[in-house]
């Protein structure tokens, strides 16, 4: 049987100061592309990411983060991409997808993900947002942040004058012209 031990198998892949990249096999793929397929099917919002000069301890925080809010987090090739973005028929025009591309996936139809990618990008300059997937359409890089400025549903102050009830409160919801 023929063996190869790893410092020869690096030395096989490493010519000079360059690296030779190897393709992906077939079977690699249609594994990535199901994958894909599956978040992308489960998944209510998504967000494009370049994450060009981030390190991979950032990436380690960033994916960790969105595992915290109930996100995935998908590394794949710009064509693999496409092609199962382009099977779900989102309405709009995708967003250009440049440098390394990687994909949160929402599956809550609220702007959580967008919101961790904002803060994130906010603390480390290799990140940034790219365009997104909300509503059903795609939606460009400015749309993303936007969403992800909103403040959250259980901090935005009420603005109408009337009361609000607040858990613990023990009070009793009536029409209004009627008597206690």
């Amino acid at each position: 049987m023929n063996t190869i031990n790893p410092v020869q198998a690096r030395k096989r892949l490493f010519i000079g100061r360059n690296f030779i990249k190897m393709a992906i096999t077939r079977a690699k793929k249609e594994e990535i592309i199901k994958g894909l397929h599956e978040k992308a099917e489960k998944s209510k919002t998504a967000v494009f990411l370049n994450f060009h000069n981030l390190s991979a301890l950032d990436m380690t925080h960033l994916r960790r983060e969105l595992r915290n809010a109930g996100a995935d987090f998908k590394v794949a090739k710009k064509t693999l991409i496409k092609r199962v973005l382009n099977a779900f028929g989102y309405s709009g025009e995708m967003p250009k997808l440049d440098g390394e591309v990687a994909i949160a996936f929402g599956y809550e139809e609220s702007p959580e993900t967008a919101k961790i990618a904002k803060k994130f990008m906010k603390d480390h300059k290799g990140l940034s947002i790219i365009g997104g997937i909300f509503g059903g359409k795609y939606v460009l890089a400015d749309f993303v942040e936007r969403l992800a400025s909103l403040p959250d549903l259980h901090t935005r102050p009420v603005r109408s004058g009337l009361p609000t009830l607040r858990s613990g409160d023990d009070a009793t919801v009536r029409h209004p012209g009627t008597r206690a």
